[in-house]
């Protein structure tokens, strides 16, 4: 018997009370045998069953719900764009993102940042308050494919992104080294190796170039490295000394003889070089740790 079962001792003290009561009415009458009392169990209520995962990285997940939800939205707004993207592009897109984001957001936590539950309330305040109260907040989320939770998981992992992010491009210098370039673009190989032939013959460099591009006359300005989209044009602009000029290169744009004009070894950023030298450590820093980390993918 279990001490604090009260129903069950209630139910033995009727039964001895019931059983003294008979052996005064007759004492030949047979007492019956004691009842046996089988105690009971509450049975333990089953443990919840983990949402699966549609990809982790290091052990932390996007749900299935939330991963499809932004699928979904990615190509709804490509569709707003007038862009046309395939199911797997789209997938890949999505994948690609939350990599980065629960990098990012696992990077901040690590390095001391933390948006705890009362920080994270006045967010979604603010957002309730922009978009004209909770019930207009709530009615968004319905329409954009958002839960409750995966709207609350989301807001987090984007704000602790969002600063790992700004840690990250804050490191870049505005100020590099950089070259002042010219091209002669041209889009035939053999009128390309005429021009050089030209060059070495001791033509004009402005005057080919001006025959290339009346407009600009080939002027690519001041260049840092990571800036130009082609690596083998930037190689060969930070391989020459001012007033050289390279041989064709060919890239998929076209074929290409760069001069060098100018060099500096400390020189201001433009607004456009420096944003491009952000992004392009951002994309350094997510490469290297995607390396390092562990990513699996559940099959879509």
């Amino acid at each position: 018997m279990f001490p604090h079962n009260n129903k069950i001792i209630w139910i033995i003290l009727t039964l001895l009370t019931a059983l003294g009561l008979s052996a005064c009415a007759s004492l030949a009458t047979p007492q019956p045998a004691p009842t046996q009392i089988e105690p009971t169990f509450t049975p333990v209520p089953p443990t919840p069953t983990s949402e699966p995962m549609a990809l982790t990285v290091n052990g932390e997940g996007i749900t299935y719900p939330e991963f499809n939800a932004e699928v979904q939205r990615y190509t709804t707004a490509q569709t707003a764009l007038g862009k046309t993207v395939s199911s797997a592009d789209a997938t890949d897109a999505v994948i690609q993102d939350f990599v980065a984001q629960l990098l990012l957001s696992q990077a901040a936590r690590a390095d001391g940042f933390t948006l705890d539950d009362a920080a994270l309330q006045a967010r979604i305040d603010a957002l309730a308050a922009q978009v004209g109260g909770a019930e207009a907040l709530s009615a968004w989320q319905t329409a954009h494919g958002y839960g409750e939770q995966d709207f609350r998981s989301a807001l987090r992992r984007e704000a602790e992104s969002a600063w790992m992010r700004d840690k990250i491009v804050s490191t870049v210098p505005s100020t590099a080294e950089q070259v002042h370039v010219q091209q002669i673009l041209l889009y035939n190989l053999d009128t390309a190796q005429s021009f050089l032939l030209q060059l070495n013959g001791g033509a004009d460099f402005d005057e080919l170039a001006l025959k290339g591009d009346p407009l600009t006359h080939g002027d690519l300005g001041w260049v840092p490295r990571g800036y130009l989209l082609n690596k083998q044009i930037e190689d060969a602009a930070f391989g020459l000394e001012v007033g050289q000029y390279s041989d064709v290169i060919t890239t998929d744009v076209g074929f290409h003889i760069v001069r060098i004009l100018a060099r500096d070894p400390n020189r201001p950023l433009s607004p456009d070089a420096y944003l491009a030298l952000q992004e392009l450590a951002l994309n350094n820093w997510v490469e290297e740790q995607k390396a390092q980390a562990t990513i699996a993918l559940a099959p879509q």
